[in-house]
């Protein structure tokens, strides 16, 4: 869906009006006379979020009027968002500043974000002249990777496995000119023995994605994403409640697509590659069981204590290849912890680094583009709770504390110590609508990463 930013004359766009209730008397008295009437009439109190069509004189929409909150400090960035859904059809302006101009363009273009695929939804015939100063090419290309995302984690299982995330990610190198390569059968079980594993009792054959872009004398940075398409938990089944939004399993792998989007989108002067291993959990007489003993592409051999741990697996595999080609930047992401959830909820999502100058660098994006994460610590004493009794490493130890830590512990054994890493551990979903971010399918931490790559790579 193309981010609905107009070429339009601003004088022809009708004006938006951003009130507060410390302005709002300033606001009023600069309003037509018919105007001014109409919103006081109306009792129109510029409360957060209120939207207000005014006539003009020829019956026409004059002025909106939209609400927002007096303390910039605690105000929404994004309640522009709730823009597109509120006004009539039309292009329009912002007649004036709100807190952040170019975060409320960005929030109108993520506002109209539709998921029409299996129900007709009514289309958003609002368009936005974008603000003075604003790179409108720039909100756009992050508007268009976010509807990627949110498009591929809305799809349900039936309509996204595993070809068709393979699918998916091959129109997108084809599109820029990658060059793709997809590991399944016999290779994938020789070269990626956990991918294979916990892909094996699925009737959709496990694989691993693989594309490059880019000059080859440019630095390396790697994406690796989670690409679990529907994960029931294994033989370690999930309850149902639990299992009722795992089609984001694969949200990893989302965010992923949508973040190298951004980056072959701009041409930063990287050697772009995406690994994704992409399979489906599931349940048959030959699933990988609790206790089971694999041996990794790296050589570790890792111990099964839980099926449903299946996301650090498939990402280990994935890690080893990645760390073999000596990246400057490796960047993993996937829908990996309930403790994540349990940490910081749903809209905050945890990252891991070593690296003191990296994780200053993606908290100053995740603010500057709220895109919010929040870095825990790779707490090396917890280290030893993955040792095992038979194998080298546990995937899943028992007990119930710093679960999120553990996991990106675990995929820390597959990434060299000269690696320069950064973890995810995100969630992928809205679980309920927020100004820009509809409930379902969500881009989180793409945006930061893609602004970090920029400055560092553009």
């Amino acid at each position: 869906m193309p981010a609905p930013f107009s070429t339009a004359p601003a004088a022809s766009a009708t004006p938006i009006l951003f009130a507060t209730k410390t302005n709002w008397e300033t606001i009023a008295a600069g309003l037509p006379l018919l105007a001014r009437e109409f919103a006081a009439a109306t009792g129109f109190a510029a409360k957060p979020g209120e939207c207000l069509a005014l006539p003009g004189e020829d019956g026409k929409v004059s002025h909106v009027l939209f609400g927002l909150e007096d303390d910039a400090a605690r105000a929404d960035p994004f309640r522009a968002g709730q823009l597109p859904a509120k006004l009539p059809k039309g292009t329009y302006r912002f007649a004036n500043a709100p807190h952040d101009s170019r975060l409320a363009a960005l929030a109108f273009a993520l506002g109209s974000y539709r998921f029409g695929r299996y129900k007709k939804t009514e289309p958003c015939e609002v368009s936005l002249v974008p603000p003075d100063g604003v790179d409108a090419a720039e909100l756009a290309r992050m508007a268009d990777a976010a509807a990627l995302a949110r498009d591929l984690i809305n799809t349900p299982p039936n309509d996204m496995g595993p070809g068709e995330l393979a699918g998916a990610a091959k129109a997108l190198a084809d599109e820029f000119g990658a060059v793709w390569r997809c590991v399944d059968g016999d290779e994938l079980a020789r070269e990626f023995p956990l991918i294979h594993a916990v892909g094996l009792a699925s009737t959709r054959a496990p694989r691993l994605i693989d594309f490059s872009w880019g000059d080859a004398a440019h630095p390396k940075v790697t994406l690796v994403g989670k690409g679990v398409c529907f994960d029931t938990g294994g033989l370690d089944l999930k309850p149902s409640s639990a299992m009722l939004i795992m089609k984001k399993d694969m949200g990893g792998a989302a965010n992923v697509l949508a973040l190298a989007r951004m980056v072959m989108d701009a041409k930063l002067k990287v050697r772009l590659r995406v690994l994704i291993p992409a399979v489906e959990n599931a349940v048959a007489g030959n699933a990988f069981r609790p206790l089971d003993v694999f041996r990794s592409r790296k050589g570790l051999t890792v111990e099964i204590g839980n099926t449903d741990a299946e996301g650090r697996l498939v990402l280990a595999d994935a890690l080893a290849l990645a760390d073999e080609d000596k990246p400057d930047l490796l960047i993993d992401m996937g829908t990996l912890t309930g403790a994540a959830r349990v940490a910081l909820g749903p809209d905050l999502p945890p990252f891991y680094t070593n690296d003191e100058s990296l994780a200053a660098d993606v908290a100053r994006h995740a603010r500057q583009e709220n895109d919010p994460l929040w870095r825990l610590p790779l707490w090396q004493p917890y280290d030893a709770w993955l040792d095992s009794k038979v194998a080298d490493i546990n995937n899943a130890p028992s007990g119930g504390f710093a679960g999120s830590i553990i996991c990106a512990l675990f995929m820390q054994r597959f990434v060299s110590a000269q690696t320069r890493w950064l973890h995810a551990d995100i969630y992928g979903w809205t679980p309920s609508a927020k100004p820009a971010r509809p409930e379902g399918g969500e881009c989180q931490g793409a945006r930061a990463f893609y602004k970090l790559l920029s400055e560092r790579y553009g």
